[in-house]
């Protein structure tokens, strides 16, 4: 454990991750943990600073947690997952003395309430509405077509349906016809509803410290659910003067003083930028640990720096490198999902195993032989990581991997 520097920011992590309490017990700050229940006798065993508290659970003693990291000195509360923005947003109103961290919180984690954020802004976003059931689905599904000048007989634009408050993919459908809308499970409503915007999808992470984007990092989606690299192609990355002003602009428009931002956007050939959604916590897919294999820092002590109102500029600037100019390489992970209905054991292929780029993978063997339908985007089986010198390749290769069978 790396000595502790009782004059830096002393730091609450709102979550369970070990990548994370791995990177803050190499790093010069103090921290404790905030987890459910069930990381207890691990935390003990492995003498992790730990206090134990239900993020399932909003009610009166809400703020005990709040009170209680303040009594323990805690400086900030940093959200590692989606469903720990809200209260990080609710404890640091309290740590910092500013309510309106808990308000912007909110807006973080209602998607539609963040595209009208967006909005007011001047943030150039699709057409979005929200859904309390299959009706207004139908409905919205006919009024953007109309809007589109179809005709009978013309395909649909299809619309994207979207969990108010989850991660990423999960939750997210995509609509094009009237009875598709009856595959949507009642449970799931209500839920927001886009319009389809063409365009090459991508994503940003920016580490943002006095209001100031200290690192910026574009990751480059190869298809959306299963395969992402960093950085970016230099095709992607000649629009990085434009995407840092849109971030400059989410910034201002959010009021973003301090911390992270994972915002996902659409640029379309004619160079305009729309947005898709932001996140205050860090991506899925491993984007960090990414990062760290092609540049050798670590994202999450960088997250720290961000959110720490004890960090110096100087600090902040010796930490991060230069975009692009100073990746070693790109990395790039792929999200395996069974093709096949039945599966009994896991066979890497040998193309990938055997590929110079290849580095190495987390799966598992199937715990269960019926592959369950994927509903929506679903979620991956495990990822496989790669590195390599050639963005072009690397893209290429995870493209490949969807061709291919890991559980047989």
């Amino acid at each position: 454990m790396t000595e502790k520097n009782p004059d830096k920011g002393y730091i609450a992590l709102l979550g369970w991750s070990l990548n994370a309490i791995d990177a803050l017990d190499r790093f010069d700050r103090r921290y404790v943990v905030v987890a459910p229940k069930w990381a207890e006798e691990y935390a003990t065993k492995h003498d992790i600073p730990y206090i134990k508290w239900d993020f399932e659970r909003l009610n009166d003693t809400s703020l005990d947690i709040a009170e209680r990291l303040k009594e323990e000195g805690v400086d900030v509360a940093i959200p590692l997952f989606e469903e720990t923005v809200e209260w990080a947003g609710a404890i640091n109103a309290v740590l910092m003395k500013n309510p309106r961290l808990h308000g912007q919180a909110m807006l973080f984690r209602d998607k539609a309430l963040m595209k009208r954020r967006a909005q007011l802004g001047g943030i150039r976003v699709g057409i979005f509405e929200e859904a309390h059931d299959r009706s207004d689905v139908i409905r919205f599904l006919k009024r953007v077509n109309q809007t589109l000048l179809k005709l009978d007989g013309d395909p649909n634009d299809p619309i994207h349906l979207k969990a108010f408050d989850k991660a990423g993919c999960l939750g997210h459908r995509v609509i094009r016809t009237p009875d598709e809308v009856d595959n949507i499970p009642e449970e799931e409503f209500p839920v927001l509803m886009e319009s389809h915007l063409d365009g090459w999808e991508f994503a940003v992470e920016a580490w943002i410290h006095k209001g100031k984007i200290r690192f910026l990092n574009i990751s480059e989606y190869v298809t959306l659910g299963y395969s992402v690299f960093v950085p970016a192609t230099p095709e992607l990355e000649s629009w990085r003067p434009l995407i840092t002003k849109e971030i400059e602009k989410l910034i201002k428009t959010f009021d973003i003083e301090f911390g992270f931002v994972h915002p996902e956007y659409f640029v379309t050939s004619d160079g305009t930028l729309y947005f898709g959604e932001v996140a205050y916590r860090p991506p899925g897919f491993k984007v960090f640990e990414l990062l760290e294999r092609a540049y050798g820092f670590n994202a999450y002590q960088g997250l720290v720096l961000a959110f720490d109102p004890k960090a110096t500029d100087e600090e902040i600037d010796a930490f991060f490198p230069q975009p692009v100019v100073d990746a070693r390489g790109y990395a790039g992970c792929f999200g395996v999902y069974p093709r096949l209905r039945v599966v009994s054991r896991l066979q890497i292929p040998e193309e990938t195993e055997d590929h110079e780029y290849f580095d190495f993978h987390e799966l598992t063997p199937p715990v269960e032989e019926t592959v369950t339908k994927r509903t929506a985007f679903g979620t991956h089986w495990g990822l496989v990581y790669f590195f390599g010198d050639n963005p072009h390749k690397l893209r290429d290769l995870l493209k490949h991997q969807e061709d291919l069978d890991f559980y047989v």
